[in-house]
């Protein structure tokens, strides 16, 4: 029998579908960082991973603030910590 999910609840679980996406938010629950720093992290090229963010943010999953010239990424789902917890 199929239930229908929530939309927002298909767009968070769409959103951690990728690979890439799944390793920042991975990267990002243990802290904040600035995006200059996730391509190393996740091992693929900055253009990749900026349009990966951007779809994060867009998905709700993620929010940013600027210091200075740097873009600091965190969590803003809840839901992120609770499932990456569970999945430990």
């Amino acid at each position: 029998m199929f239930v229908n999910a929530d939309e927002n609840d298909y767009i968070f679980f769409k959103a951690l579908g990728d690979k890439t996406r799944y390793k920042i938010v991975s990267a990002l629950a243990k802290k904040e960082r600035c995006a200059c720093e996730l391509p190393k992290l996740v091992g693929r090229a900055q253009p990749t991973v900026s349009l990966q963010l951007k779809y994060l943010k867009k998905a709700g999953i993620l929010s940013n603030r600027k210091e200075g010239k740097q873009i600091i990424y965190n969590i803003r789902d809840k839901r992120i910590r609770r499932l990456l917890k569970k999945s430990a």
